[in-house]
C-alpha cells in the first residue's frame, strides 16, 4: 500500500539551469526510490516569484529527461500552495510563537558591526554566516506593531526561538549521510544557533524553511535527500516539524559536488549547466561518471 512505500523528492528552485551537483541530487533520489519500490516526486520551489520562470521549470524537466528520470504525478509548485503555508504560518502565530520584525539586513548588519565596535566582541553569526537577528522589535507592543505594517513598513514575521524551544526539549533526527560509512546515526539539533529566523515576508507568506516541512508533510516524503550544505538547517525544520505536529521524515545529507576552485557549484556558472553539457555532445552516462555514479547507481555512503 503507498501508505508503506518510501517517499523520495527532487526539489529544485526553477531559478537557473541545473548544474552537475543537482543532477548528483536527483540522480541519488530516483535511484533509492526506485530500488526501494517507493515514489519519486518532482517539486518545483518557486516563491521567490522575481527570479523563477516557466522557462527554467520547462528546462529542469528536459534536463531529468535527459538523465532519464521520471517521476509520480504532476511537479508541486510552491506558488500555487501559499494557502497551505499561510495556514501554517496563522497557527504559530496563534500560539505567540511568531512576531513582525522590521530591521532589513543592511540594518542588521549595522547592529553587528555596532555591537562589535563598542564592545569588541563579535556579533553572533547563524551557521550560514548571517549575523543573528538582535530581536530588538520582539516585545513591541501590539498597538506598534499594527500601526507600523498597516503604514506598509517592510517588515518579516520571524519565529521567536528561544520562546518556542522552551516547551520542546532535545530534538534530534535519523541521518544516513553526513556520518562515518554511511551508518544510520541519530544527531541533535541545534536550532538556536539560528536564531529567530525567517518564517515569511510582507509580500510573500513563506520562506524556505516553513515551505519545505510544510511540503514534505503535504506529500508524505519519508526520506530527504539533499546536499550537505543543507545539514545545519534541518534543525530548524525539526522545531518547525515538532510545533505544527508534522511527521519527521529520515535525512540524507549526501557530499557536494565542487568546481575547480573548491566551491560549491553555482547556476551562475553555465560551464556546469546540464543544458550546456547537453549540447556539447555529453550522454547521460557521462553525467554519471562526472558525478561519481556508476551506470547503474549505487547509493550506499553517498
Amino acid at each position: 500500500m503507498d501508505e508503506y512505500r518510501p517517499v523520495y523528492r527532487f526539489a529544485p528552485s526553477p531559478n537557473g539551469e541545473l548544474h552537475l551537483g543537482h543532477a548528483f541530487s536527483a540522480l541519488l533520489n530516483h535511484g533509492l526510490a526506485r530500488t526501494e519500490g517507493g515514489r519519486f516526486l518532482l517539486r518545483l520551489e518557486d516563491i521567490d516569484r522575481a527570479r523563477c520562470s516557466i522557462a527554467y521549470e520547462q528546462a529542469i524537466e528536459d534536463d531529468l529527461g535527459f538523465l532519464g528520470l521520471s517521476w509520480d504525478g504532476p511537479p508541486r509548485r510552491q506558488s500555487e500552495h501559499f494557502g497551505d503555508y499561510r495556514a501554517a504560518l496563522d497557527a504559530l502565530v496563534d500560539a505567540g510563537l511568531v512576531y513582525p520584525a522590521f530591521l532589513s539586513r543592511s540594518e542588521i548588519r549595522a547592529f553587528a558591526e555596532r555591537h562589535f565596535e563598542e564592545t569588541g566582541t563579535p556579533w553572533p553569526s547563524d551557521p550560514d554566516g548571517a549575523p543573528l537577528y538582535p530581536g530588538l522589535d520582539r516585545h513591541l507592543p501590539d498597538a506598534e506593531r499594527h500601526a507600523r505594517i498597516a503604514a506598509g513598513e517592510p517588515h518579516a514575521f520571524r519565529l521567536d526561538m528561544a520562546k518556542a524551544l522552551s516547551g520542546l526539549g532535545r530534538l534530534s533526527f535519523i541521518e544516513t549521510g553526513a556520518v562515518p560509512d554511511g551508518e544510520a546515526a541519530e544527531i541533535v539539533a541545534d536550532p538556536s544557533a539560528w536564531g529567530d529566523v525567517v518564517l515569511a515576508r510582507k509580500d510573500v507568506p513563506t520562506s524556505y524553511h516553513l515551505a519545505v516541512v510544510v511540503d514534505d508533510a503535504l506529500q508524505g516524503v519519508t526520506h530527504v535527500v539533499r546536499g550537505r550544505d543543507l545539514l545545519a538547517a534541518t534543525s530548524v525544520h525539526l522545531v518547525l516539524q515538532a510545533l505544527l505536529g508534522l511527521p519527521r521524515p529520515i535525512y540524507h545529507h549526501h557530499n557536494l559536488i565542487l568546481g575547480p576552485d573548491g566551491r560549491k557549484l553555482s547556476k551562475s556558472a553555465r560551464d556546469t549547466s546540464l543544458g550546456s553539457m547537453r549540447a556539447a555532445g555529453l550522454t547521460a552516462e557521462d553525467i554519471r561518471r562526472m558525478v561519481g555514479l556508476p551506470a547503474t547507481a549505487a547509493v550506499a555512503g553517498a
